[in-house]
Formats: structure tokens, sequence, C-alpha cells
């Protein structure tokens, strides 16, 4: 488990077992004897059932059928058995591969999904990776996985923008995701750095960064741009150079063990995104002071962000409006302190301990319904 879904699963999951008393199980169906990526607390437990779906990515398209027909039978049977045996109160679902048959398992509990993607971009392609059987596909998939939400007692997304997206469904609530760290401290703001951090694929917009630091840069000499996250860098690289973006103040990182630290060497966060889910990194850069300059993609900023406040939200896309806010907010000091001491405010309702209350009062909710 190494990705954002799964580190807020574990930081949920240990304060429920921790703070709360709850027993916790987490069940899984992948990687077997492999060590968790993220701290687990002792008192939550850990099903493997063992499906290994990721076998799914080395068979040919038609073998790819069959595989998965078998190991969904295999997921369905051993699922049952473990949820028979343990009786749970409440059943979360992350919205993968049991949704198809979850609300068909008589165990008693409560049954709830949960999406960390906005709709409009669930089960999205990359850019280029698109075409009429997918298109098709992806609509009937939709039409599926709508008739299968409106049979659980709750389903749960993050942001008040994609609730709206579920017109179909009247069990839907929103919970946002819990900041995953508390700073030691924050930035000073004395850094002349601009920092952005994600995957380096379609979806973070870097591209739509880059072309708005070329207008830009030579305005703001003193300034450096600093992008960290995984993945491929050589699309980004040859853009750098096509747009001839001074080299020596922008940098293309990987991954850092301490993004923390980033955050406090910094004076200013871009979040250039075309879709989220909800925008973590936004809610981690503010706790840091950072005050912010965002695209207004669904879904996420809108719901972190308070324009003019604690930061900017531009026209989904618009280039020449992002270079602008990055500029102008470059170019003040002490809008940039006051953006920060309101960011600091303003995050605190994103606290484990908030998060955490309202996922209890959700719960008590669902098992007192008498059926």
């Amino acid at each position: 488990m190494a990705g954002g879904v799964e580190r807020v699963l574990t930081l949920k999951a240990n304060y429920f077992a921790e703070h709360f008393g709850y027993d916790v199980t987490i069940v899984l169906t992948e990687g077997k004897d492999k060590p968790l990526f993220y701290p687990l607390s002792d008192q939550v437990k850990i099903v493997n059932l063992d499906i290994n779906f990721e076998k799914l990515w080395t068979c040919s398209f038609v073998r790819k059928v069959f595989v998965y027909l078998k190991k969904q039978r295999i997921f369905k049977k051993r699922l049952t058995a473990l949820l028979m045996t343990l009786r749970p109160d409440i059943t979360i679902s992350l919205l993968r591969r049991e949704i198809n048959f979850l609300s068909n398992i008589n165990d008693g509990s409560r049954k709830l999904g949960e999406l960390h993607v906005n709709r409009a971009n669930y089960r999205n392609f990359e850019a280029g990776d698109t075409n009429f059987i997918k298109n098709l596909f992806a609509k009937y998939w939709m039409k599926s996985l709508v008739s299968r939400l409106k049979r659980l007692d709750r389903f749960v997304v993050l942001t008040e923008e994609d609730k709206q997206a579920w017109a179909e469904l009247s069990n839907v609530c929103v919970i946002p995701d819990p900041l995953s760290f508390m700073p030691r401290q924050k930035s000073l703001l004395t850094e002349k750095r601009v920092i952005a951090v994600g995957r380096y694929v379609y979806q973070k917009g870097f591209d739509l960064l880059l072309q708005a630091w070329a207008k830009i840069e030579k305005q703001h000499p003193d300034w450096n741009l600093a992008i960290y996250g995984d993945g491929n860098r050589t699309s980004y690289e040859q853009l750098i150079k096509t747009l001839g973006i001074d080299t020596t103040r922008c940098h293309l990182n990987g991954r850092t063990q301490n993004i923390e630290l980033e955050y406090q060497k910094s004076s200013l966060f871009v979040f250039s995104s075309r879709f989220e889910g909800f925008g973590m990194v936004l809610v981690e850069a503010m706790a840091c002071g950072l005050p912010v300059v965002s695209f207004a993609c669904p879904c996420g900023p809108k719901d972190i962000v308070r324009n003019g406040e604690d930061g900017f939200l531009i026209e989904n896309g618009n280039v020449e409006a992002l270079a602008e806010a990055m500029s102008n907010m470059m170019s003040d000091r002490e809008m940039r302190v006051t953006f920060s001491n309101q960011a600091l405010k303003n995050v605190q309702r994103f606290q484990i301990e908030h998060i955490a209350e309202t996922w209890k009062e959700l719960f008590n909710e669902v098992i007192s319904v008498v059926v």
C-alpha cells in the first residue's frame, strides 16, 4: 500500500482503533507477505485474501477475461466467508471489485461505500488513451455502478461539489480526507521558491504550470520553481527546453521522504491539476502556512481554498490567469503573510480529530437505523 488512498485508510484505521476503541480489520486482495508501506497500529488487524488481481496485467486480452472471472468468483467466496465469520457492524468498500457483490452478502453489517475520485473522472483514461469501445464500456460500467451504489446504506464522497454529481442517489454524504500530518513548524515565507507536488501525469497539469512559469520567470529572477513527485519526467524536461525555461531555477524532482520540509522551505504552493478527487497536497501545504494558487478544477479545490482569503482559485486550465495570480502573489510579501495566517486557521477543519468524529456520527447513524 503506497498511494494516497492507502495513506488515508491507514490514518483513519489507526485513529478508529486507538481513540475510539473500534475493532478494525482491513481486508486486502494483493501483496500477501509483503510489508505495509505506511505504519499500522498493532490494534488494527489485517486479512489478506491473496486473490492477486495484479496477475491480470500480465495476461492477453482474451485470457484476461477468463482469469478475471475466475478470480472474482474466488474473491466473492472468500470475502463472504470472512464477513460471515467476523459479523462486523459496518463494512466499508473503497469501491473496488467487491462493490459488484458486497450488498448481497447477508452478514448483518451496514454497507458503506467510499469514493476517492470525482465522478466525472472515475475510470477516466489518460489523454490519448481512449476510443469508442472504452467510452462505451465506461458508460455501461457507470450505469451498473450507480445501481449498486443505490443499495448501500451510505455512499461517502470527499466534496460537496462531487455530491451534486450523483443526482440519482439519495444516500450520498460528504466527509473529506483528513490532514495526513500536523507540521512541527510553518514556513517562514523567506525562501523565494514556488512548490508543486504530485505524480508526473496528465491529470496533475504540470505542463500547464510550466507554461505559466515560462511567462513570469524573467519578471522574478530571484524565484525558483520546484516540483516533487513520482513518474516519468521526460516529457516535462523536453517541455522546459521547448519553452526556454531557465533550468537553474526550475527543478523537476522525484518523490521526497520529507515533503513537510520542502513545504517549509517554500513561500507559495501552486496546484495545477486538471481534475482531482480531493487535493490532499493543498491541505498539507496550507497546514505548513503556504498561501496557494490553484485551478478551480473538479473536484476539491473549491471545497478547500477560500478564494481571496487563503489563496486564489483560477479558472480551470487558464494558463494566463494562473501565471498572473502566481506573479501577483510572488510580488506581494504582505499578501503572502496574510494568506498564510488565514490558511493556518482554515485548514484546522481537516484535522483527523474533526474528520474522525464525522465518521463516528455516520457509523452511529447507520447502526441506529431500524430495518
